[in-house]
């Protein structure tokens, strides 16, 4: 690859579920097709490695709690389960991926559970080729039954990395519609912005366009793609059992996507199955992007992003149907 230019690949695979051995040497198999292919770095979904938990019938504490579990009863072995395929950051398996990572000799962002004592997060993990673990950045912005099994994560975590091929960071999720996590990581001049996501709806792919043309930077979205018969029990949202015909029937149908910094589409998004989604990058894109709009660029100081003006008062008004706000000018 020249100067100037990086190979990269977004996996879309599904996890080997409450198995984390399984799905250590399934990711290796996704990180040694991508080597082959001439990739330098590599992206993989959330929560590849401990699984995300779409559809789990995990047990709430509180039938009332806005949550559609049951109340917690002796014969509840998902969650335990879940717990154990979960990886603790520093461990074993981060060390393997470490390993992975040299072996191959790609730089590598890989979505995992972590597991600090009982608590759970949704963590990104960073290695670079030769072997080097990182950091990590947990998820801040948990949704619907996330916040049953996953703690919010801290934004002193918050990294990015300078590396061989660029400044590689990224967000978890919906850590992505946070404007003041963006931003910041645009001040710092990421290059290459990571979004594993568990989101495959269309709006998602906007978003990824969006924060690609704000940022003035390589977006790329890795998603997992799983049928029923990727699961090893019954999901309470999805219809049919182990011995159903619905096996086959899509659980989360992937949409990973690798977007440039002018916001046209390098590679994706595919949902039609389980695939290695890779496009060339031409950092000098960004340079030529951000001539044109650079929101920390040129035509904007560093200290421009955080200016603040004297607030005119805002008065609030009440209506017999709705309450809206407006700005005294007087």
């Amino acid at each position: 690859m020249e100067k100037g230019r990086v190979r990269a690949t977004v996996v879309q695979a599904s996890t080997v579920f409450f198995d984390t051995p399984a799905t250590l040497d399934k990711a290796e198999r996704l990180i040694a097709g991508s080597a082959a292919y001439g990739s330098q770095l590599v992206v993989f979904p959330e929560a590849f490695v401990g699984g995300y938990p779409r559809g789990f019938p995990f047990e709430s504490p509180n039938e009332d709690n806005g949550f559609p579990f049951e109340s917690p009863n002796e014969d509840n072995q998902e969650l335990p389960k879940y717990h154990a395929s979960a990886i603790e950051v520093p461990g074993p398996e981060v060390d393997r991926l470490a390993k992975i990572s040299c072996r191959y000799k790609v730089h590598l962002v890989m979505g995992v559970v972590e597991k600090d004592g009982f608590y759970l997060f949704s963590t990104i993990l960073f290695f670079d080729p030769v072997g080097r673990y990182l950091g990590k950045h947990r998820k801040l912005m948990r949704s619907a039954s996330e916040c049953v099994v996953w703690c919010s994560g801290e934004k002193s975590s918050l990294p990015l990395y300078r590396t061989a091929i660029g400044k590689v960071g990224g967000l978890l999720y919906l850590d992505n519609r946070i404007p003041s996590l963006r931003t910041e990581l645009y001040a710092k001049g990421i290059q290459m912005y990571c979004a594993p996501t568990a989101d495959a709806r269309e709006e998602w792919r906007a978003s990824m366009i969006h924060i690609a043309i704000e940022g003035r930077c390589f977006v790329l979205s890795a998603n997992q793609f799983c049928r029923r018969k990727d699961y090893s029990l019954p999901l309470k949202c999805i219809d049919g059992d182990s011995n159903s015909d619905l096996l086959d029937t899509i659980v989360c149908s992937g949409g990973s996507v690798i977007v440039s910094p002018s916001g046209t589409i390098l590679a994706g998004p595919n949902y039609q199955g389980e695939s290695l989604i890779s496009a060339d990058l031409d950092l000098e894109e960004i340079t030529r992007a951000k001539l044109e709009f650079g929101e920390v660029g040129f035509g904007m100081g560093p200290d421009s992003v955080g200016w603040s003006a004297n607030k005119p008062n805002l008065v609030l008004y009440q209506t017999a149907v709705k309450t809206e706000a407006f700005v005294d000018l007087s």
